[in-house]
């Protein structure tokens, strides 16, 4: 599999048509995708301001991966020295990892953030540096105020589970208080979504802002729920879709 960094280089290529561009930027988000990928691409659709039609703004692109990369670069610097810390911890003949594990190694099933993979529209309104940003501040010990993930310090949200409750953060949905029977539920409702019409941008206007017709043109037929990534971030070659 070619590098995250070459596939960078053809979304910023202007001789390159469009489409092979946007292609590129879809294979960046597979090799890192700090949201999971379907909630990872709709984050940068808004925050990039990507238009329905892409000849209306071809930078909104670079835009994108640009922001991708910033967020990466901070997972890479701080993986790194997770990698070195294991690797003493090892040569000690500590070899257990200790809990929680980093951020980027959680299981999507497992993890507090499994309601982004549900459900795509619920990911934090964060740009991706400021996610992993506070993602790494947490891992090395800070306490910050507010949802571990985007910082909303409003009430929590309670949904049932049928036999129990789950508390959520109201911003996206991280789940601070899973249901106490200690099994897999569905964290949030089921929404109605067409990955191929969030592909394609229905939810935004050709010029780059949210649509605000959408998502009534969308069909009602559900997309499917899992999200192809068997990581929230990592290694290039580890996501897979």
């Amino acid at each position: 599999m070619t590098s995250f960094l070459t596939h960078r280089a053809h979304v910023h290529d202007a001789r390159l048509p469009l489409r092979r561009r946007h292609s590129a930027l879809r294979t960046c988000i597979t090799l890192f995708a700090p949201y999971g990928f379907r909630a990872t691409y709709h984050h940068l659709t808004l925050s990039a301001a990507i238009p329905r039609r892409l000849e209306a703004d071809p930078d909104a692109l670079v835009r994108a991966v640009e922001e991708l990369h910033e967020a990466r670069v901070l997972w890479l610097a701080r993986a790194e020295e997770y990698a070195a810390q294991r690797r003493a911890q090892k040569r000690a003949g500590r070899r257990a990892v200790a809990n929680p594990r980093p951020w980027w190694l959680r299981s999507w099933w497992e993890g507090p953030n499994r309601a982004w993979y549900e459900d795509p529209f619920r990911h934090p309104s964060l740009r991706l540096p400021e996610y992993v940003r506070r993602q790494n501040a947490i891992l090395d010990g800070a306490d910050l105020p507010g949802c571990p993930a985007c910082g909303d310090e409003r009430p929590l949200m309670s949904n049932s589970t049928g036999h129990g409750w789950v508390e959520l953060c109201r911003e996206c949905a991280w789940v601070l208080a899973p249901c106490p029977c200690g099994q897999r539920h569905r964290f949030v409702p089921e929404t109605p979504f067409n990955w191929n019409g969030i592909w394609q941008r229905a939810h935004m206007s050709d010029d780059g802002t949210p649509n605000p017709h959408w998502p009534a043109e969308l069909p009602t037929k559900c997309g499917s729920l899992g999200d192809g990534m068997s990581r929230v971030g990592g290694l290039g070659g580890r996501h897979v879709l």
